[in-house]
C-alpha cells in the first residue's frame, strides 16, 4: 500500500456528509496514527445542489457513482447510500472485484448480502468492513473478532436499535403517546423523517442480531424465517402498568445457540426496572455477551446518530490503513458452518396479557378458562373495573409457557364478545 491513499465517498446523507467533514479534518491526526496520508479523490450523490455545511468540489463529485471506477483509482471506497441491494450492492461489488476495500454501516445490505459480498472480499484479498453497521459507536464487531476471538460465545443479545429505545423511554418520561414521540424523535433525527418504519417493525434490530450471529458463532449469515416483532403497536397504558409492576418494555435482539440450533429473535420484552438492560435509556445500545472462558462481558455506548457511526467508519479505516488484511467474518468463508434454526415453537416465557373487557360476572373467568385449556397459568392479575363505561382492564402475568401455546391463546379470544379488542402480548424476558 502507497503512503498516499485515495479514498471515495458514495452517498451524502446524514452519515456520509458527517463522515466527509470527519475525514477532512482528521487527516493529521490519521497520518500520524498510520502513516498514510489520505486523499479524498471522489465523492458521489443523488443531488449536486442539495444544500450541504459544505461546498461541493465538481472535480471529484461523480452522479453516477459507477463512473468512479472507470475514471480514477481508489484504494479505499465508503458505500453510505444504505440500500439492502440495488446501487449499493453493485459498487460494493464493483469496488471487491476491482481490489478496493469496502468500509460500509450499511448493515440491511450485509444482512442479506453479506455471505456473496464477504466471499468476493476474500477472493480478492481485500477488507468489507461493517463495524458501524451494528450498534453505532460501540465497537461491538471488532470485539467478538479480536479481543474474544478464542471464547466459545453461547449467546449475544441487547438493545440494538437507538430510535426504539428513545421512544419507549421518551414515552416513560413524557406520558406522551408513541405518536407524540415519534415527532419528536424525528425533529431530534434519531428518526428517519420520511418512512422510519424499519426502525418500529424491529426490520433494523433484526438485520444487526443476523449478523452478530454470523461474526459470534463462525456461521454463515442466516436466511430462517424468525421471530420478529417491533415497538410499533405500544401502548402508553403498558407502559405505565409496566411501570407499577417494577418492569420495563425494552426492544431486545437476541441470537443464541440452543443445543446446537440457531435461535434469533426481535421483540419487546418487560425487563426489571433493577436489571441491567433495564437501565439503558435513550439512544443508547448494549450488547451483552456470554461465553466460555470470558463469562459475561456488556459494552454499551450511543447507537443512533451520524457521529457514533462516523466514529465506527474511521475506526475501519485506521485497521485498513495499518494494514491488516483481515477475514470479515473473522474466519474464512468457507469454513463458515450453516446453523439449523431453532424451532420458534419451543422458545419459553412467563407473558404480560392486557385484556379490554365488558366488566360484568363471569368474564374473568372465561379468560382464566381458556389460558387453562391450553396449559397457561396464571402467576399474577391485575382488575382495573371502569365504572363509567362499563369496562375493565384485566391484566394477567402468566408463568413460563411456550410460544406455541401463546399463539394458540391470543388466537381463541378472537370471537369473544365480551372481549372488546385483541388482547395486547408482551413476553417477560428471564
Amino acid at each position: 500500500m502507497n503512503n498516499t491513499i485515495n479514498i471515495a465517498v458514495v452517498g451524502l446523507g446524514q452519515v456520509g456528509s458527517y463522515l466527509f467533514n470527519e475525514l477532512n479534518t482528521k487527516k493529521k491526526d490519521i497520518e500520524l496514527k498510520t502513516g498514510k496520508k489520505i486523499n479524498i479523490v471522489a465523492i458521489s450523490a443523488r443531488n449536486i445542489n442539495k444544500k450541504r455545511q459544505f461546498k461541493i468540489n465538481k472535480k471529484i463529485f461523480f452522479k453516477d457513482p459507477l463512473e468512479i471506477f472507470k475514471k480514477t483509482k481508489v484504494d479505499v471506497l465508503f458505500e453510505a447510500i444504505g440500500q439492502s441491494g440495488g446501487v449499493s450492492k453493485k459498487i460494493v461489488e464493483t469496488a471487491l472485484k476491482n481490489k478496493i476495500h469496502v468500509i460500509t454501516p450499511n448493515k440491511a445490505l450485509i444482512s442479506k448480502h453479506g455471505n456473496e459480498l464477504v466471499k468476493i472480499a476474500e477472493d480478492n484479498n481485500v477488507n468489507l468492513e461493517f463495524e458501524a453497521s451494528v450498534a453505532g459507536g460501540i465497537p461491538i464487531l471488532r470485539s467478538i473478532k479480536e479481543g474474544l476471538a478464542t471464547n466459545k460465545i453461547s449467546k449475544v443479545y441487547g438493545i440494538l436499535n437507538g430510535t426504539s429505545n428513545y421512544i419507549l423511554s421518551e414515552m416513560e418520561n413524557s406520558n406522551q403517546s408513541f405518536s407524540d414521540v415519534l415527532k419528536k424523535a424525528q425533529k431530534l433525527g434519531y428518526a428517519e423523517p420520511g418512512n422510519p418504519k424499519l426502525d418500529l417493525n424491529g426490520f433494523d434490530a433484526f438485520a444487526k442480531v443476523r449478523i452478530l450471529s454470523a461474526l459470534s458463532f463462525n456461521s454463515k449469515i442466516s436466511k430462517h424465517k424468525c421471530l420478529m416483532e417491533g415497538i410499533d403497536k405500544i401502548d402508553l397504558k403498558d407502559i405505565k402498568i409496566a411501570n407499577q409492576l417494577d418492569l420495563r418494555i425494552k426492544l431486545l435482539g437476541i441470537s443464541e445457540l440452543k443445543n446446537g440450533e440457531l435461535f434469533e429473535t426481535v421483540h419487546p420484552c418487560l425487563v426489571s426496572k433493577n436489571s441491567y438492560i433495564g437501565n439503558v435509556t435513550g439512544v443508547m445500545n448494549a450488547v451483552i455477551l456470554e461465553g466460555k472462558p470470558v463469562g459475561e462481558s456488556i459494552l454499551q455506548g450511543e447507537g443512533a446518530g451520524p457521529g457514533p457511526t462516523s466514529s465506527a467508519l474511521l475506526s475501519d479505516l485506521l485497521s485498513i490503513l495499518r494494514g491488516n488484511i483481515k477475514k470479515p467474518f473473522g474466519v474464512s468463508v468457507n469454513k463458515l458452518k450453516s446453523l439449523k434454526p431453532y424451532n420458534v415453537n419451543n422458545y419459553v416465557n412467563s407473558l404480560y396479557l392486557r385484556f379490554e373487557a365488558k366488566d360484568k360476572p363471569g368474564v374473568l373467568s372465561q379468560i382464566t378458562n381458556r389460558l387453562a385449556k391450553y396449559k397457561i397459568s396464571v402467576k399474577r392479575l391485575i382488575q382495573t373495573p371502569n365504572k363509567k363505561d362499563n369496562k375493565a382492564t384485566i391484566v394477567i402475568i402468566t408463568h413460563k409457557t411456550t410460544e406455541l401455546n401463546c399463539n394458540n391463546c391470543l388466537s381463541i379470544f378472537k370471537n369473544n364478545k365480551n372481549i372488546l379488542k385483541a388482547p395486547v402480548l408482551i413476553r417477560l424476558y428471564n
